[in-house]
């Protein structure tokens, strides 16, 4: 699997490393683990999407649990 650095459409997620696998899907995982309250809340490090598009919903959606879970 090809670590490459995805190209998001000047949408950066500076805490998540994005790779594409070897049959075109769209990995991201996070460096950082997510707080215990964020975990327990859903929000999942690793996550995947067929295009870009979709895997920045998906990191978005993670992010989203984890403000919740911290109160923001």
């Amino acid at each position: 699997m090809p670590h490459e650095r995805g190209n998001t459409g000047g949408t950066t997620f500076a805490e998540w490393r994005i790779m594409r696998s070897d049959a075109g899907r769209f990995w991201a995982t996070r460096e950082r683990p997510f707080s215990l309250s964020a975990e327990d809340a859903g929000a999942f490090r690793t996550v995947d999407g067929d295009d870009l598009r979709e895997l920045c919903q998906a990191i978005a959606e993670q992010e989203s649990l984890a403000d919740l879970a911290m109160g923001r």
